[in-house]
């Protein structure tokens, strides 16, 4: 995916952008997600975690929260300091 056109700061080549996007000849956002295909690669990530859980032993998922929630309250403490 290309990156979007940086704006111009010029009044001139400013009106220019602006007529470029209305005509069509300069994209001005990013696709939708329908438009780029991501629809299909998210609909196959909402699946994946719940079949991970599924596969791992209880103490694993355990260890995994424990990790998880120490990790959250570090994050926390550092943003009160």
């Amino acid at each position: 995916m290309t990156k979007a056109p940086k704006r111009p700061r010029d009044f001139s080549q400013a009106a220019k952008f602006v007529i470029d996007v209305a005509t069509g000849q300069v994209e001005d956002r990013e696709p939708a997600p329908i438009e780029s295909g991501k629809e299909y690669a998210q609909k196959g990530g909402l699946k994946g975690g719940p079949a991970r859980a599924a596969k791992l032993r209880p103490e694993r998922r355990a260890e995994i929260a424990r990790k998880a929630a120490k990790t959250r309250w570090q994050k926390q403490r550092d943003r009160q300091t």
